[in-house]
């Protein structure tokens, strides 16, 4: 087996590593004693045996070492970004209408919703939200949701009822336990104030929330909803590099635009991806071309019939 001495620091495969060593130098032994005619047959027995418990070993190995691959590809935390596009105030209304359906979404797969920061408007529609979810398969499921939604109906505000077309751009990040991009801590500002909206006079008093600047870039994180400074600049941090490594995996995939790997898309932000009109009832993704209907439902979180498309879209025709 390679990489004995990798294996061995990983916590979840360090015992059984130990383990097959000790296998293994029972098995050096048994081999030695079958050389005397008079323990052959024993030994054959015993080698039988710990030949066994070694391919059962190897097999855990293997199947741990696998599923940290596919943690590592699909990792189960993510950071979603919501901010209201073109339309005023129609846009933040959307806006928080995309948050309340991934949050009901999150709530039927059992997975865990947090909000991280938000930024409202004067109606109490979202200029921006930024949450985080935690669960079984949560990025291989809503990785598709990056880009810009578009929504066309009768805004309530609207008297005359004419039909507004606003947008709103989500952008979904993947936490991952391993980074591919190295943060010098000299590139980053920090800046600390005190958390808005509820929370108690801690909130009001202690300045918990952190802003994180990454010079080089420009890229700001502010982080609000933890109730200790250092927990909002942990999370902070996680988010930048999340961002970091969006960033990096954008710039790559503009090199190799002409190459793209599937009809879904390069997972560009500045992509349109749906668009949600009330007055027909229908939403359309326009990468894969499919429509839906019942959009209200949908909207109510019941996007399975949506996420489970995309995961498996019909092959692009030569």
């Amino acid at each position: 087996m390679e990489n004995i001495e990798e294996l061995k620091k990983n916590p979840k495969t360090s015992f059984l590593t130990k383990e097959y060593e000790r296998l293994f130098k029972e098995e050096e032994e048994i081999r030695k004693m079958m050389k005397d005619v008079d323990m052959k047959e024993l030994a054959e027995n015993e080698l039988s045996s710990v030949v066994i418990q070694k391919e059962a070993i190897e097999k855990q190995i293997q199947d741990i070492i696998l599923s940290e691959k596919e943690e590592e590809e699909f990792p189960n935390e993510i950071i979603i970004e919501v901010r209201a596009g073109a339309g005023g105030d129609e846009a933040s209304i959307f806006a928080e209408d995309l948050s309340l359906m991934y949050e009901k979404f999150a709530e039927f797969n059992g997975w865990s919703f947090k909000k991280i920061d938000e930024s409202r408007n004067s109606l109490g529609g979202y200029k921006e939200v930024i949450f985080e979810i935690r669960g079984k398969d949560v990025y291989k499921k809503m990785r598709y949701e990056t880009g810009v939604h578009r929504v066309q109906r009768i805004p309530a505000t609207e008297k005359s009822g004419r039909i507004h077309t606003s947008t709103a751009s989500v952008a979904v990040l993947p936490i991952r336990k391993k980074s591919s991009v190295e943060i010098n801590p000299s590139d980053i500002e920090m800046e600390f104030s005190r958390s808005g909206g509820a929370g108690g006079q801690n909130v009001n008093k202690v300045e918990t929330a952190v802003r994180l600047i990454h010079k080089p870039t420009g890229i700001a994180v502010r982080c609000t909803e933890e109730r200790s400074q250092l927990k909002n600049r942990e999370k902070a941090m996680s988010i930048l590099q999340a961002r970091l490594e969006v960033a990096h995996q954008e710039e790559e995939a503009k090199k190799l635009s002409a190459e793209r790997k599937s009809q879904i898309g390069s997972g560009d932000r500045s992509e349109k991806i749906r668009t949600y009109n009330y007055l027909q009832d229908r939403i359309t993704d326009h990468r894969i071309k499919e429509s839906w209907h019942n959009i209200e439902n949908i909207m109510a979180g019941h996007m399975e019939d949506i996420i489970d498309k995309l995961q498996n879209p019909v092959e692009e025709q030569n």
